[in-house]
C-alpha cells in the first residue's frame, strides 16, 4: 500500500452520470481479472446488473461514483431494492491505489446509510470469499455470513457467499 494515498476528503459521491456505466464495466473486468482471474463472463455479469439498473431503477435505488479532485473514477457501490424491507449492495469497487484509505468505509457508509433511510429492515449482498478484505470490511460493520457454497465462478474455484445486515 503507497504512503501517498489520496484522502478521502477530496472525494466526491455523486450520481451515475454519462460515460460510468462503461468505466464500471471495464474495471469490474480488469481488476477481477488481474485480482482473482475471473475472465469475460464476470463483465458480463457486470453489464447485465449495471442495465438493469439504469432501464429498471426505482426510486430508491441509488448509484455512488467517488471521484477525485482531478475528475478522476476511485472507486463505485450501488444500492437497489429487491422489495421495500430490503436493500442490497451491488457492484463494490474501490481503484488499487486507494485501497486502505478508507473509501471503501465510506462507500459501504453511503449504502447502509441510503438502506436505513429508505427503511429497509435489512441490507444484504452477494459475493465470493476470495473477496477477503471485502468480507473483513463487512464483518466489521456487522454483516452476518449467512450461508457460502463452493462454486466455479467465472473460470475459477470459489465460494459463494451471502452477507446480510440486520438495520
Amino acid at each position: 500500500m503507497a504512503t501517498d494515498i489520496l484522502s478521502t476528503d477530496f472525494i466526491q459521491l455523486r450520481d451515475l452520470h454519462p460515460g460510468d456505466a462503461g468505466w464500471v464495466v471495464q474495471r469490474h473486468g480488469e481488476l477481477y481479472w488481474v485480482d482473482e482471474g475471473y475472465d469475460i463472463r464476470f463483465e458480463r455479469l457486470v453489464a447485465g446488473i449495471l442495465a438493469n439498473f439504469i432501464k429498471e431503477r426505482g426510486p430508491k435505488d441509488r448509484a455512488w461514483i467517488a471521484v477525485d479532485g482531478q475528475g478522476t473514477r476511485q472507486g463505485c457501490v450501488f444500492c437497489v431494492w429487491p422489495d421495500d424491507a430490503t436493500a442490497k449492495l451491488r457492484m463494490f469497487l474501490v481503484e488499487p491505489a486507494m485501497r486502505g484509505s478508507g473509501l471503501a468505509q465510506r462507500l459501504l457508509d453511503a449504502v447502509v446509510d441510503c438502506a436505513r433511510l429508505g427503511g429497509a429492515t435489512k441490507l444484504v449482498l452477494w459475493t465470493h470469499e476470495s473477496h477477503r478484505a471485502a468480507g473483513r470490511l463487512y464483518a466489521r460493520n456487522g454483516f452476518e455470513l449467512l450461508d457460502e457454497k463452493p462454486v466455479e465462478a467465472f473460470g475459477q474455484p470459489t465460494k459463494e457467499q451471502n452477507w446480510a445486515l440486520t438495520l
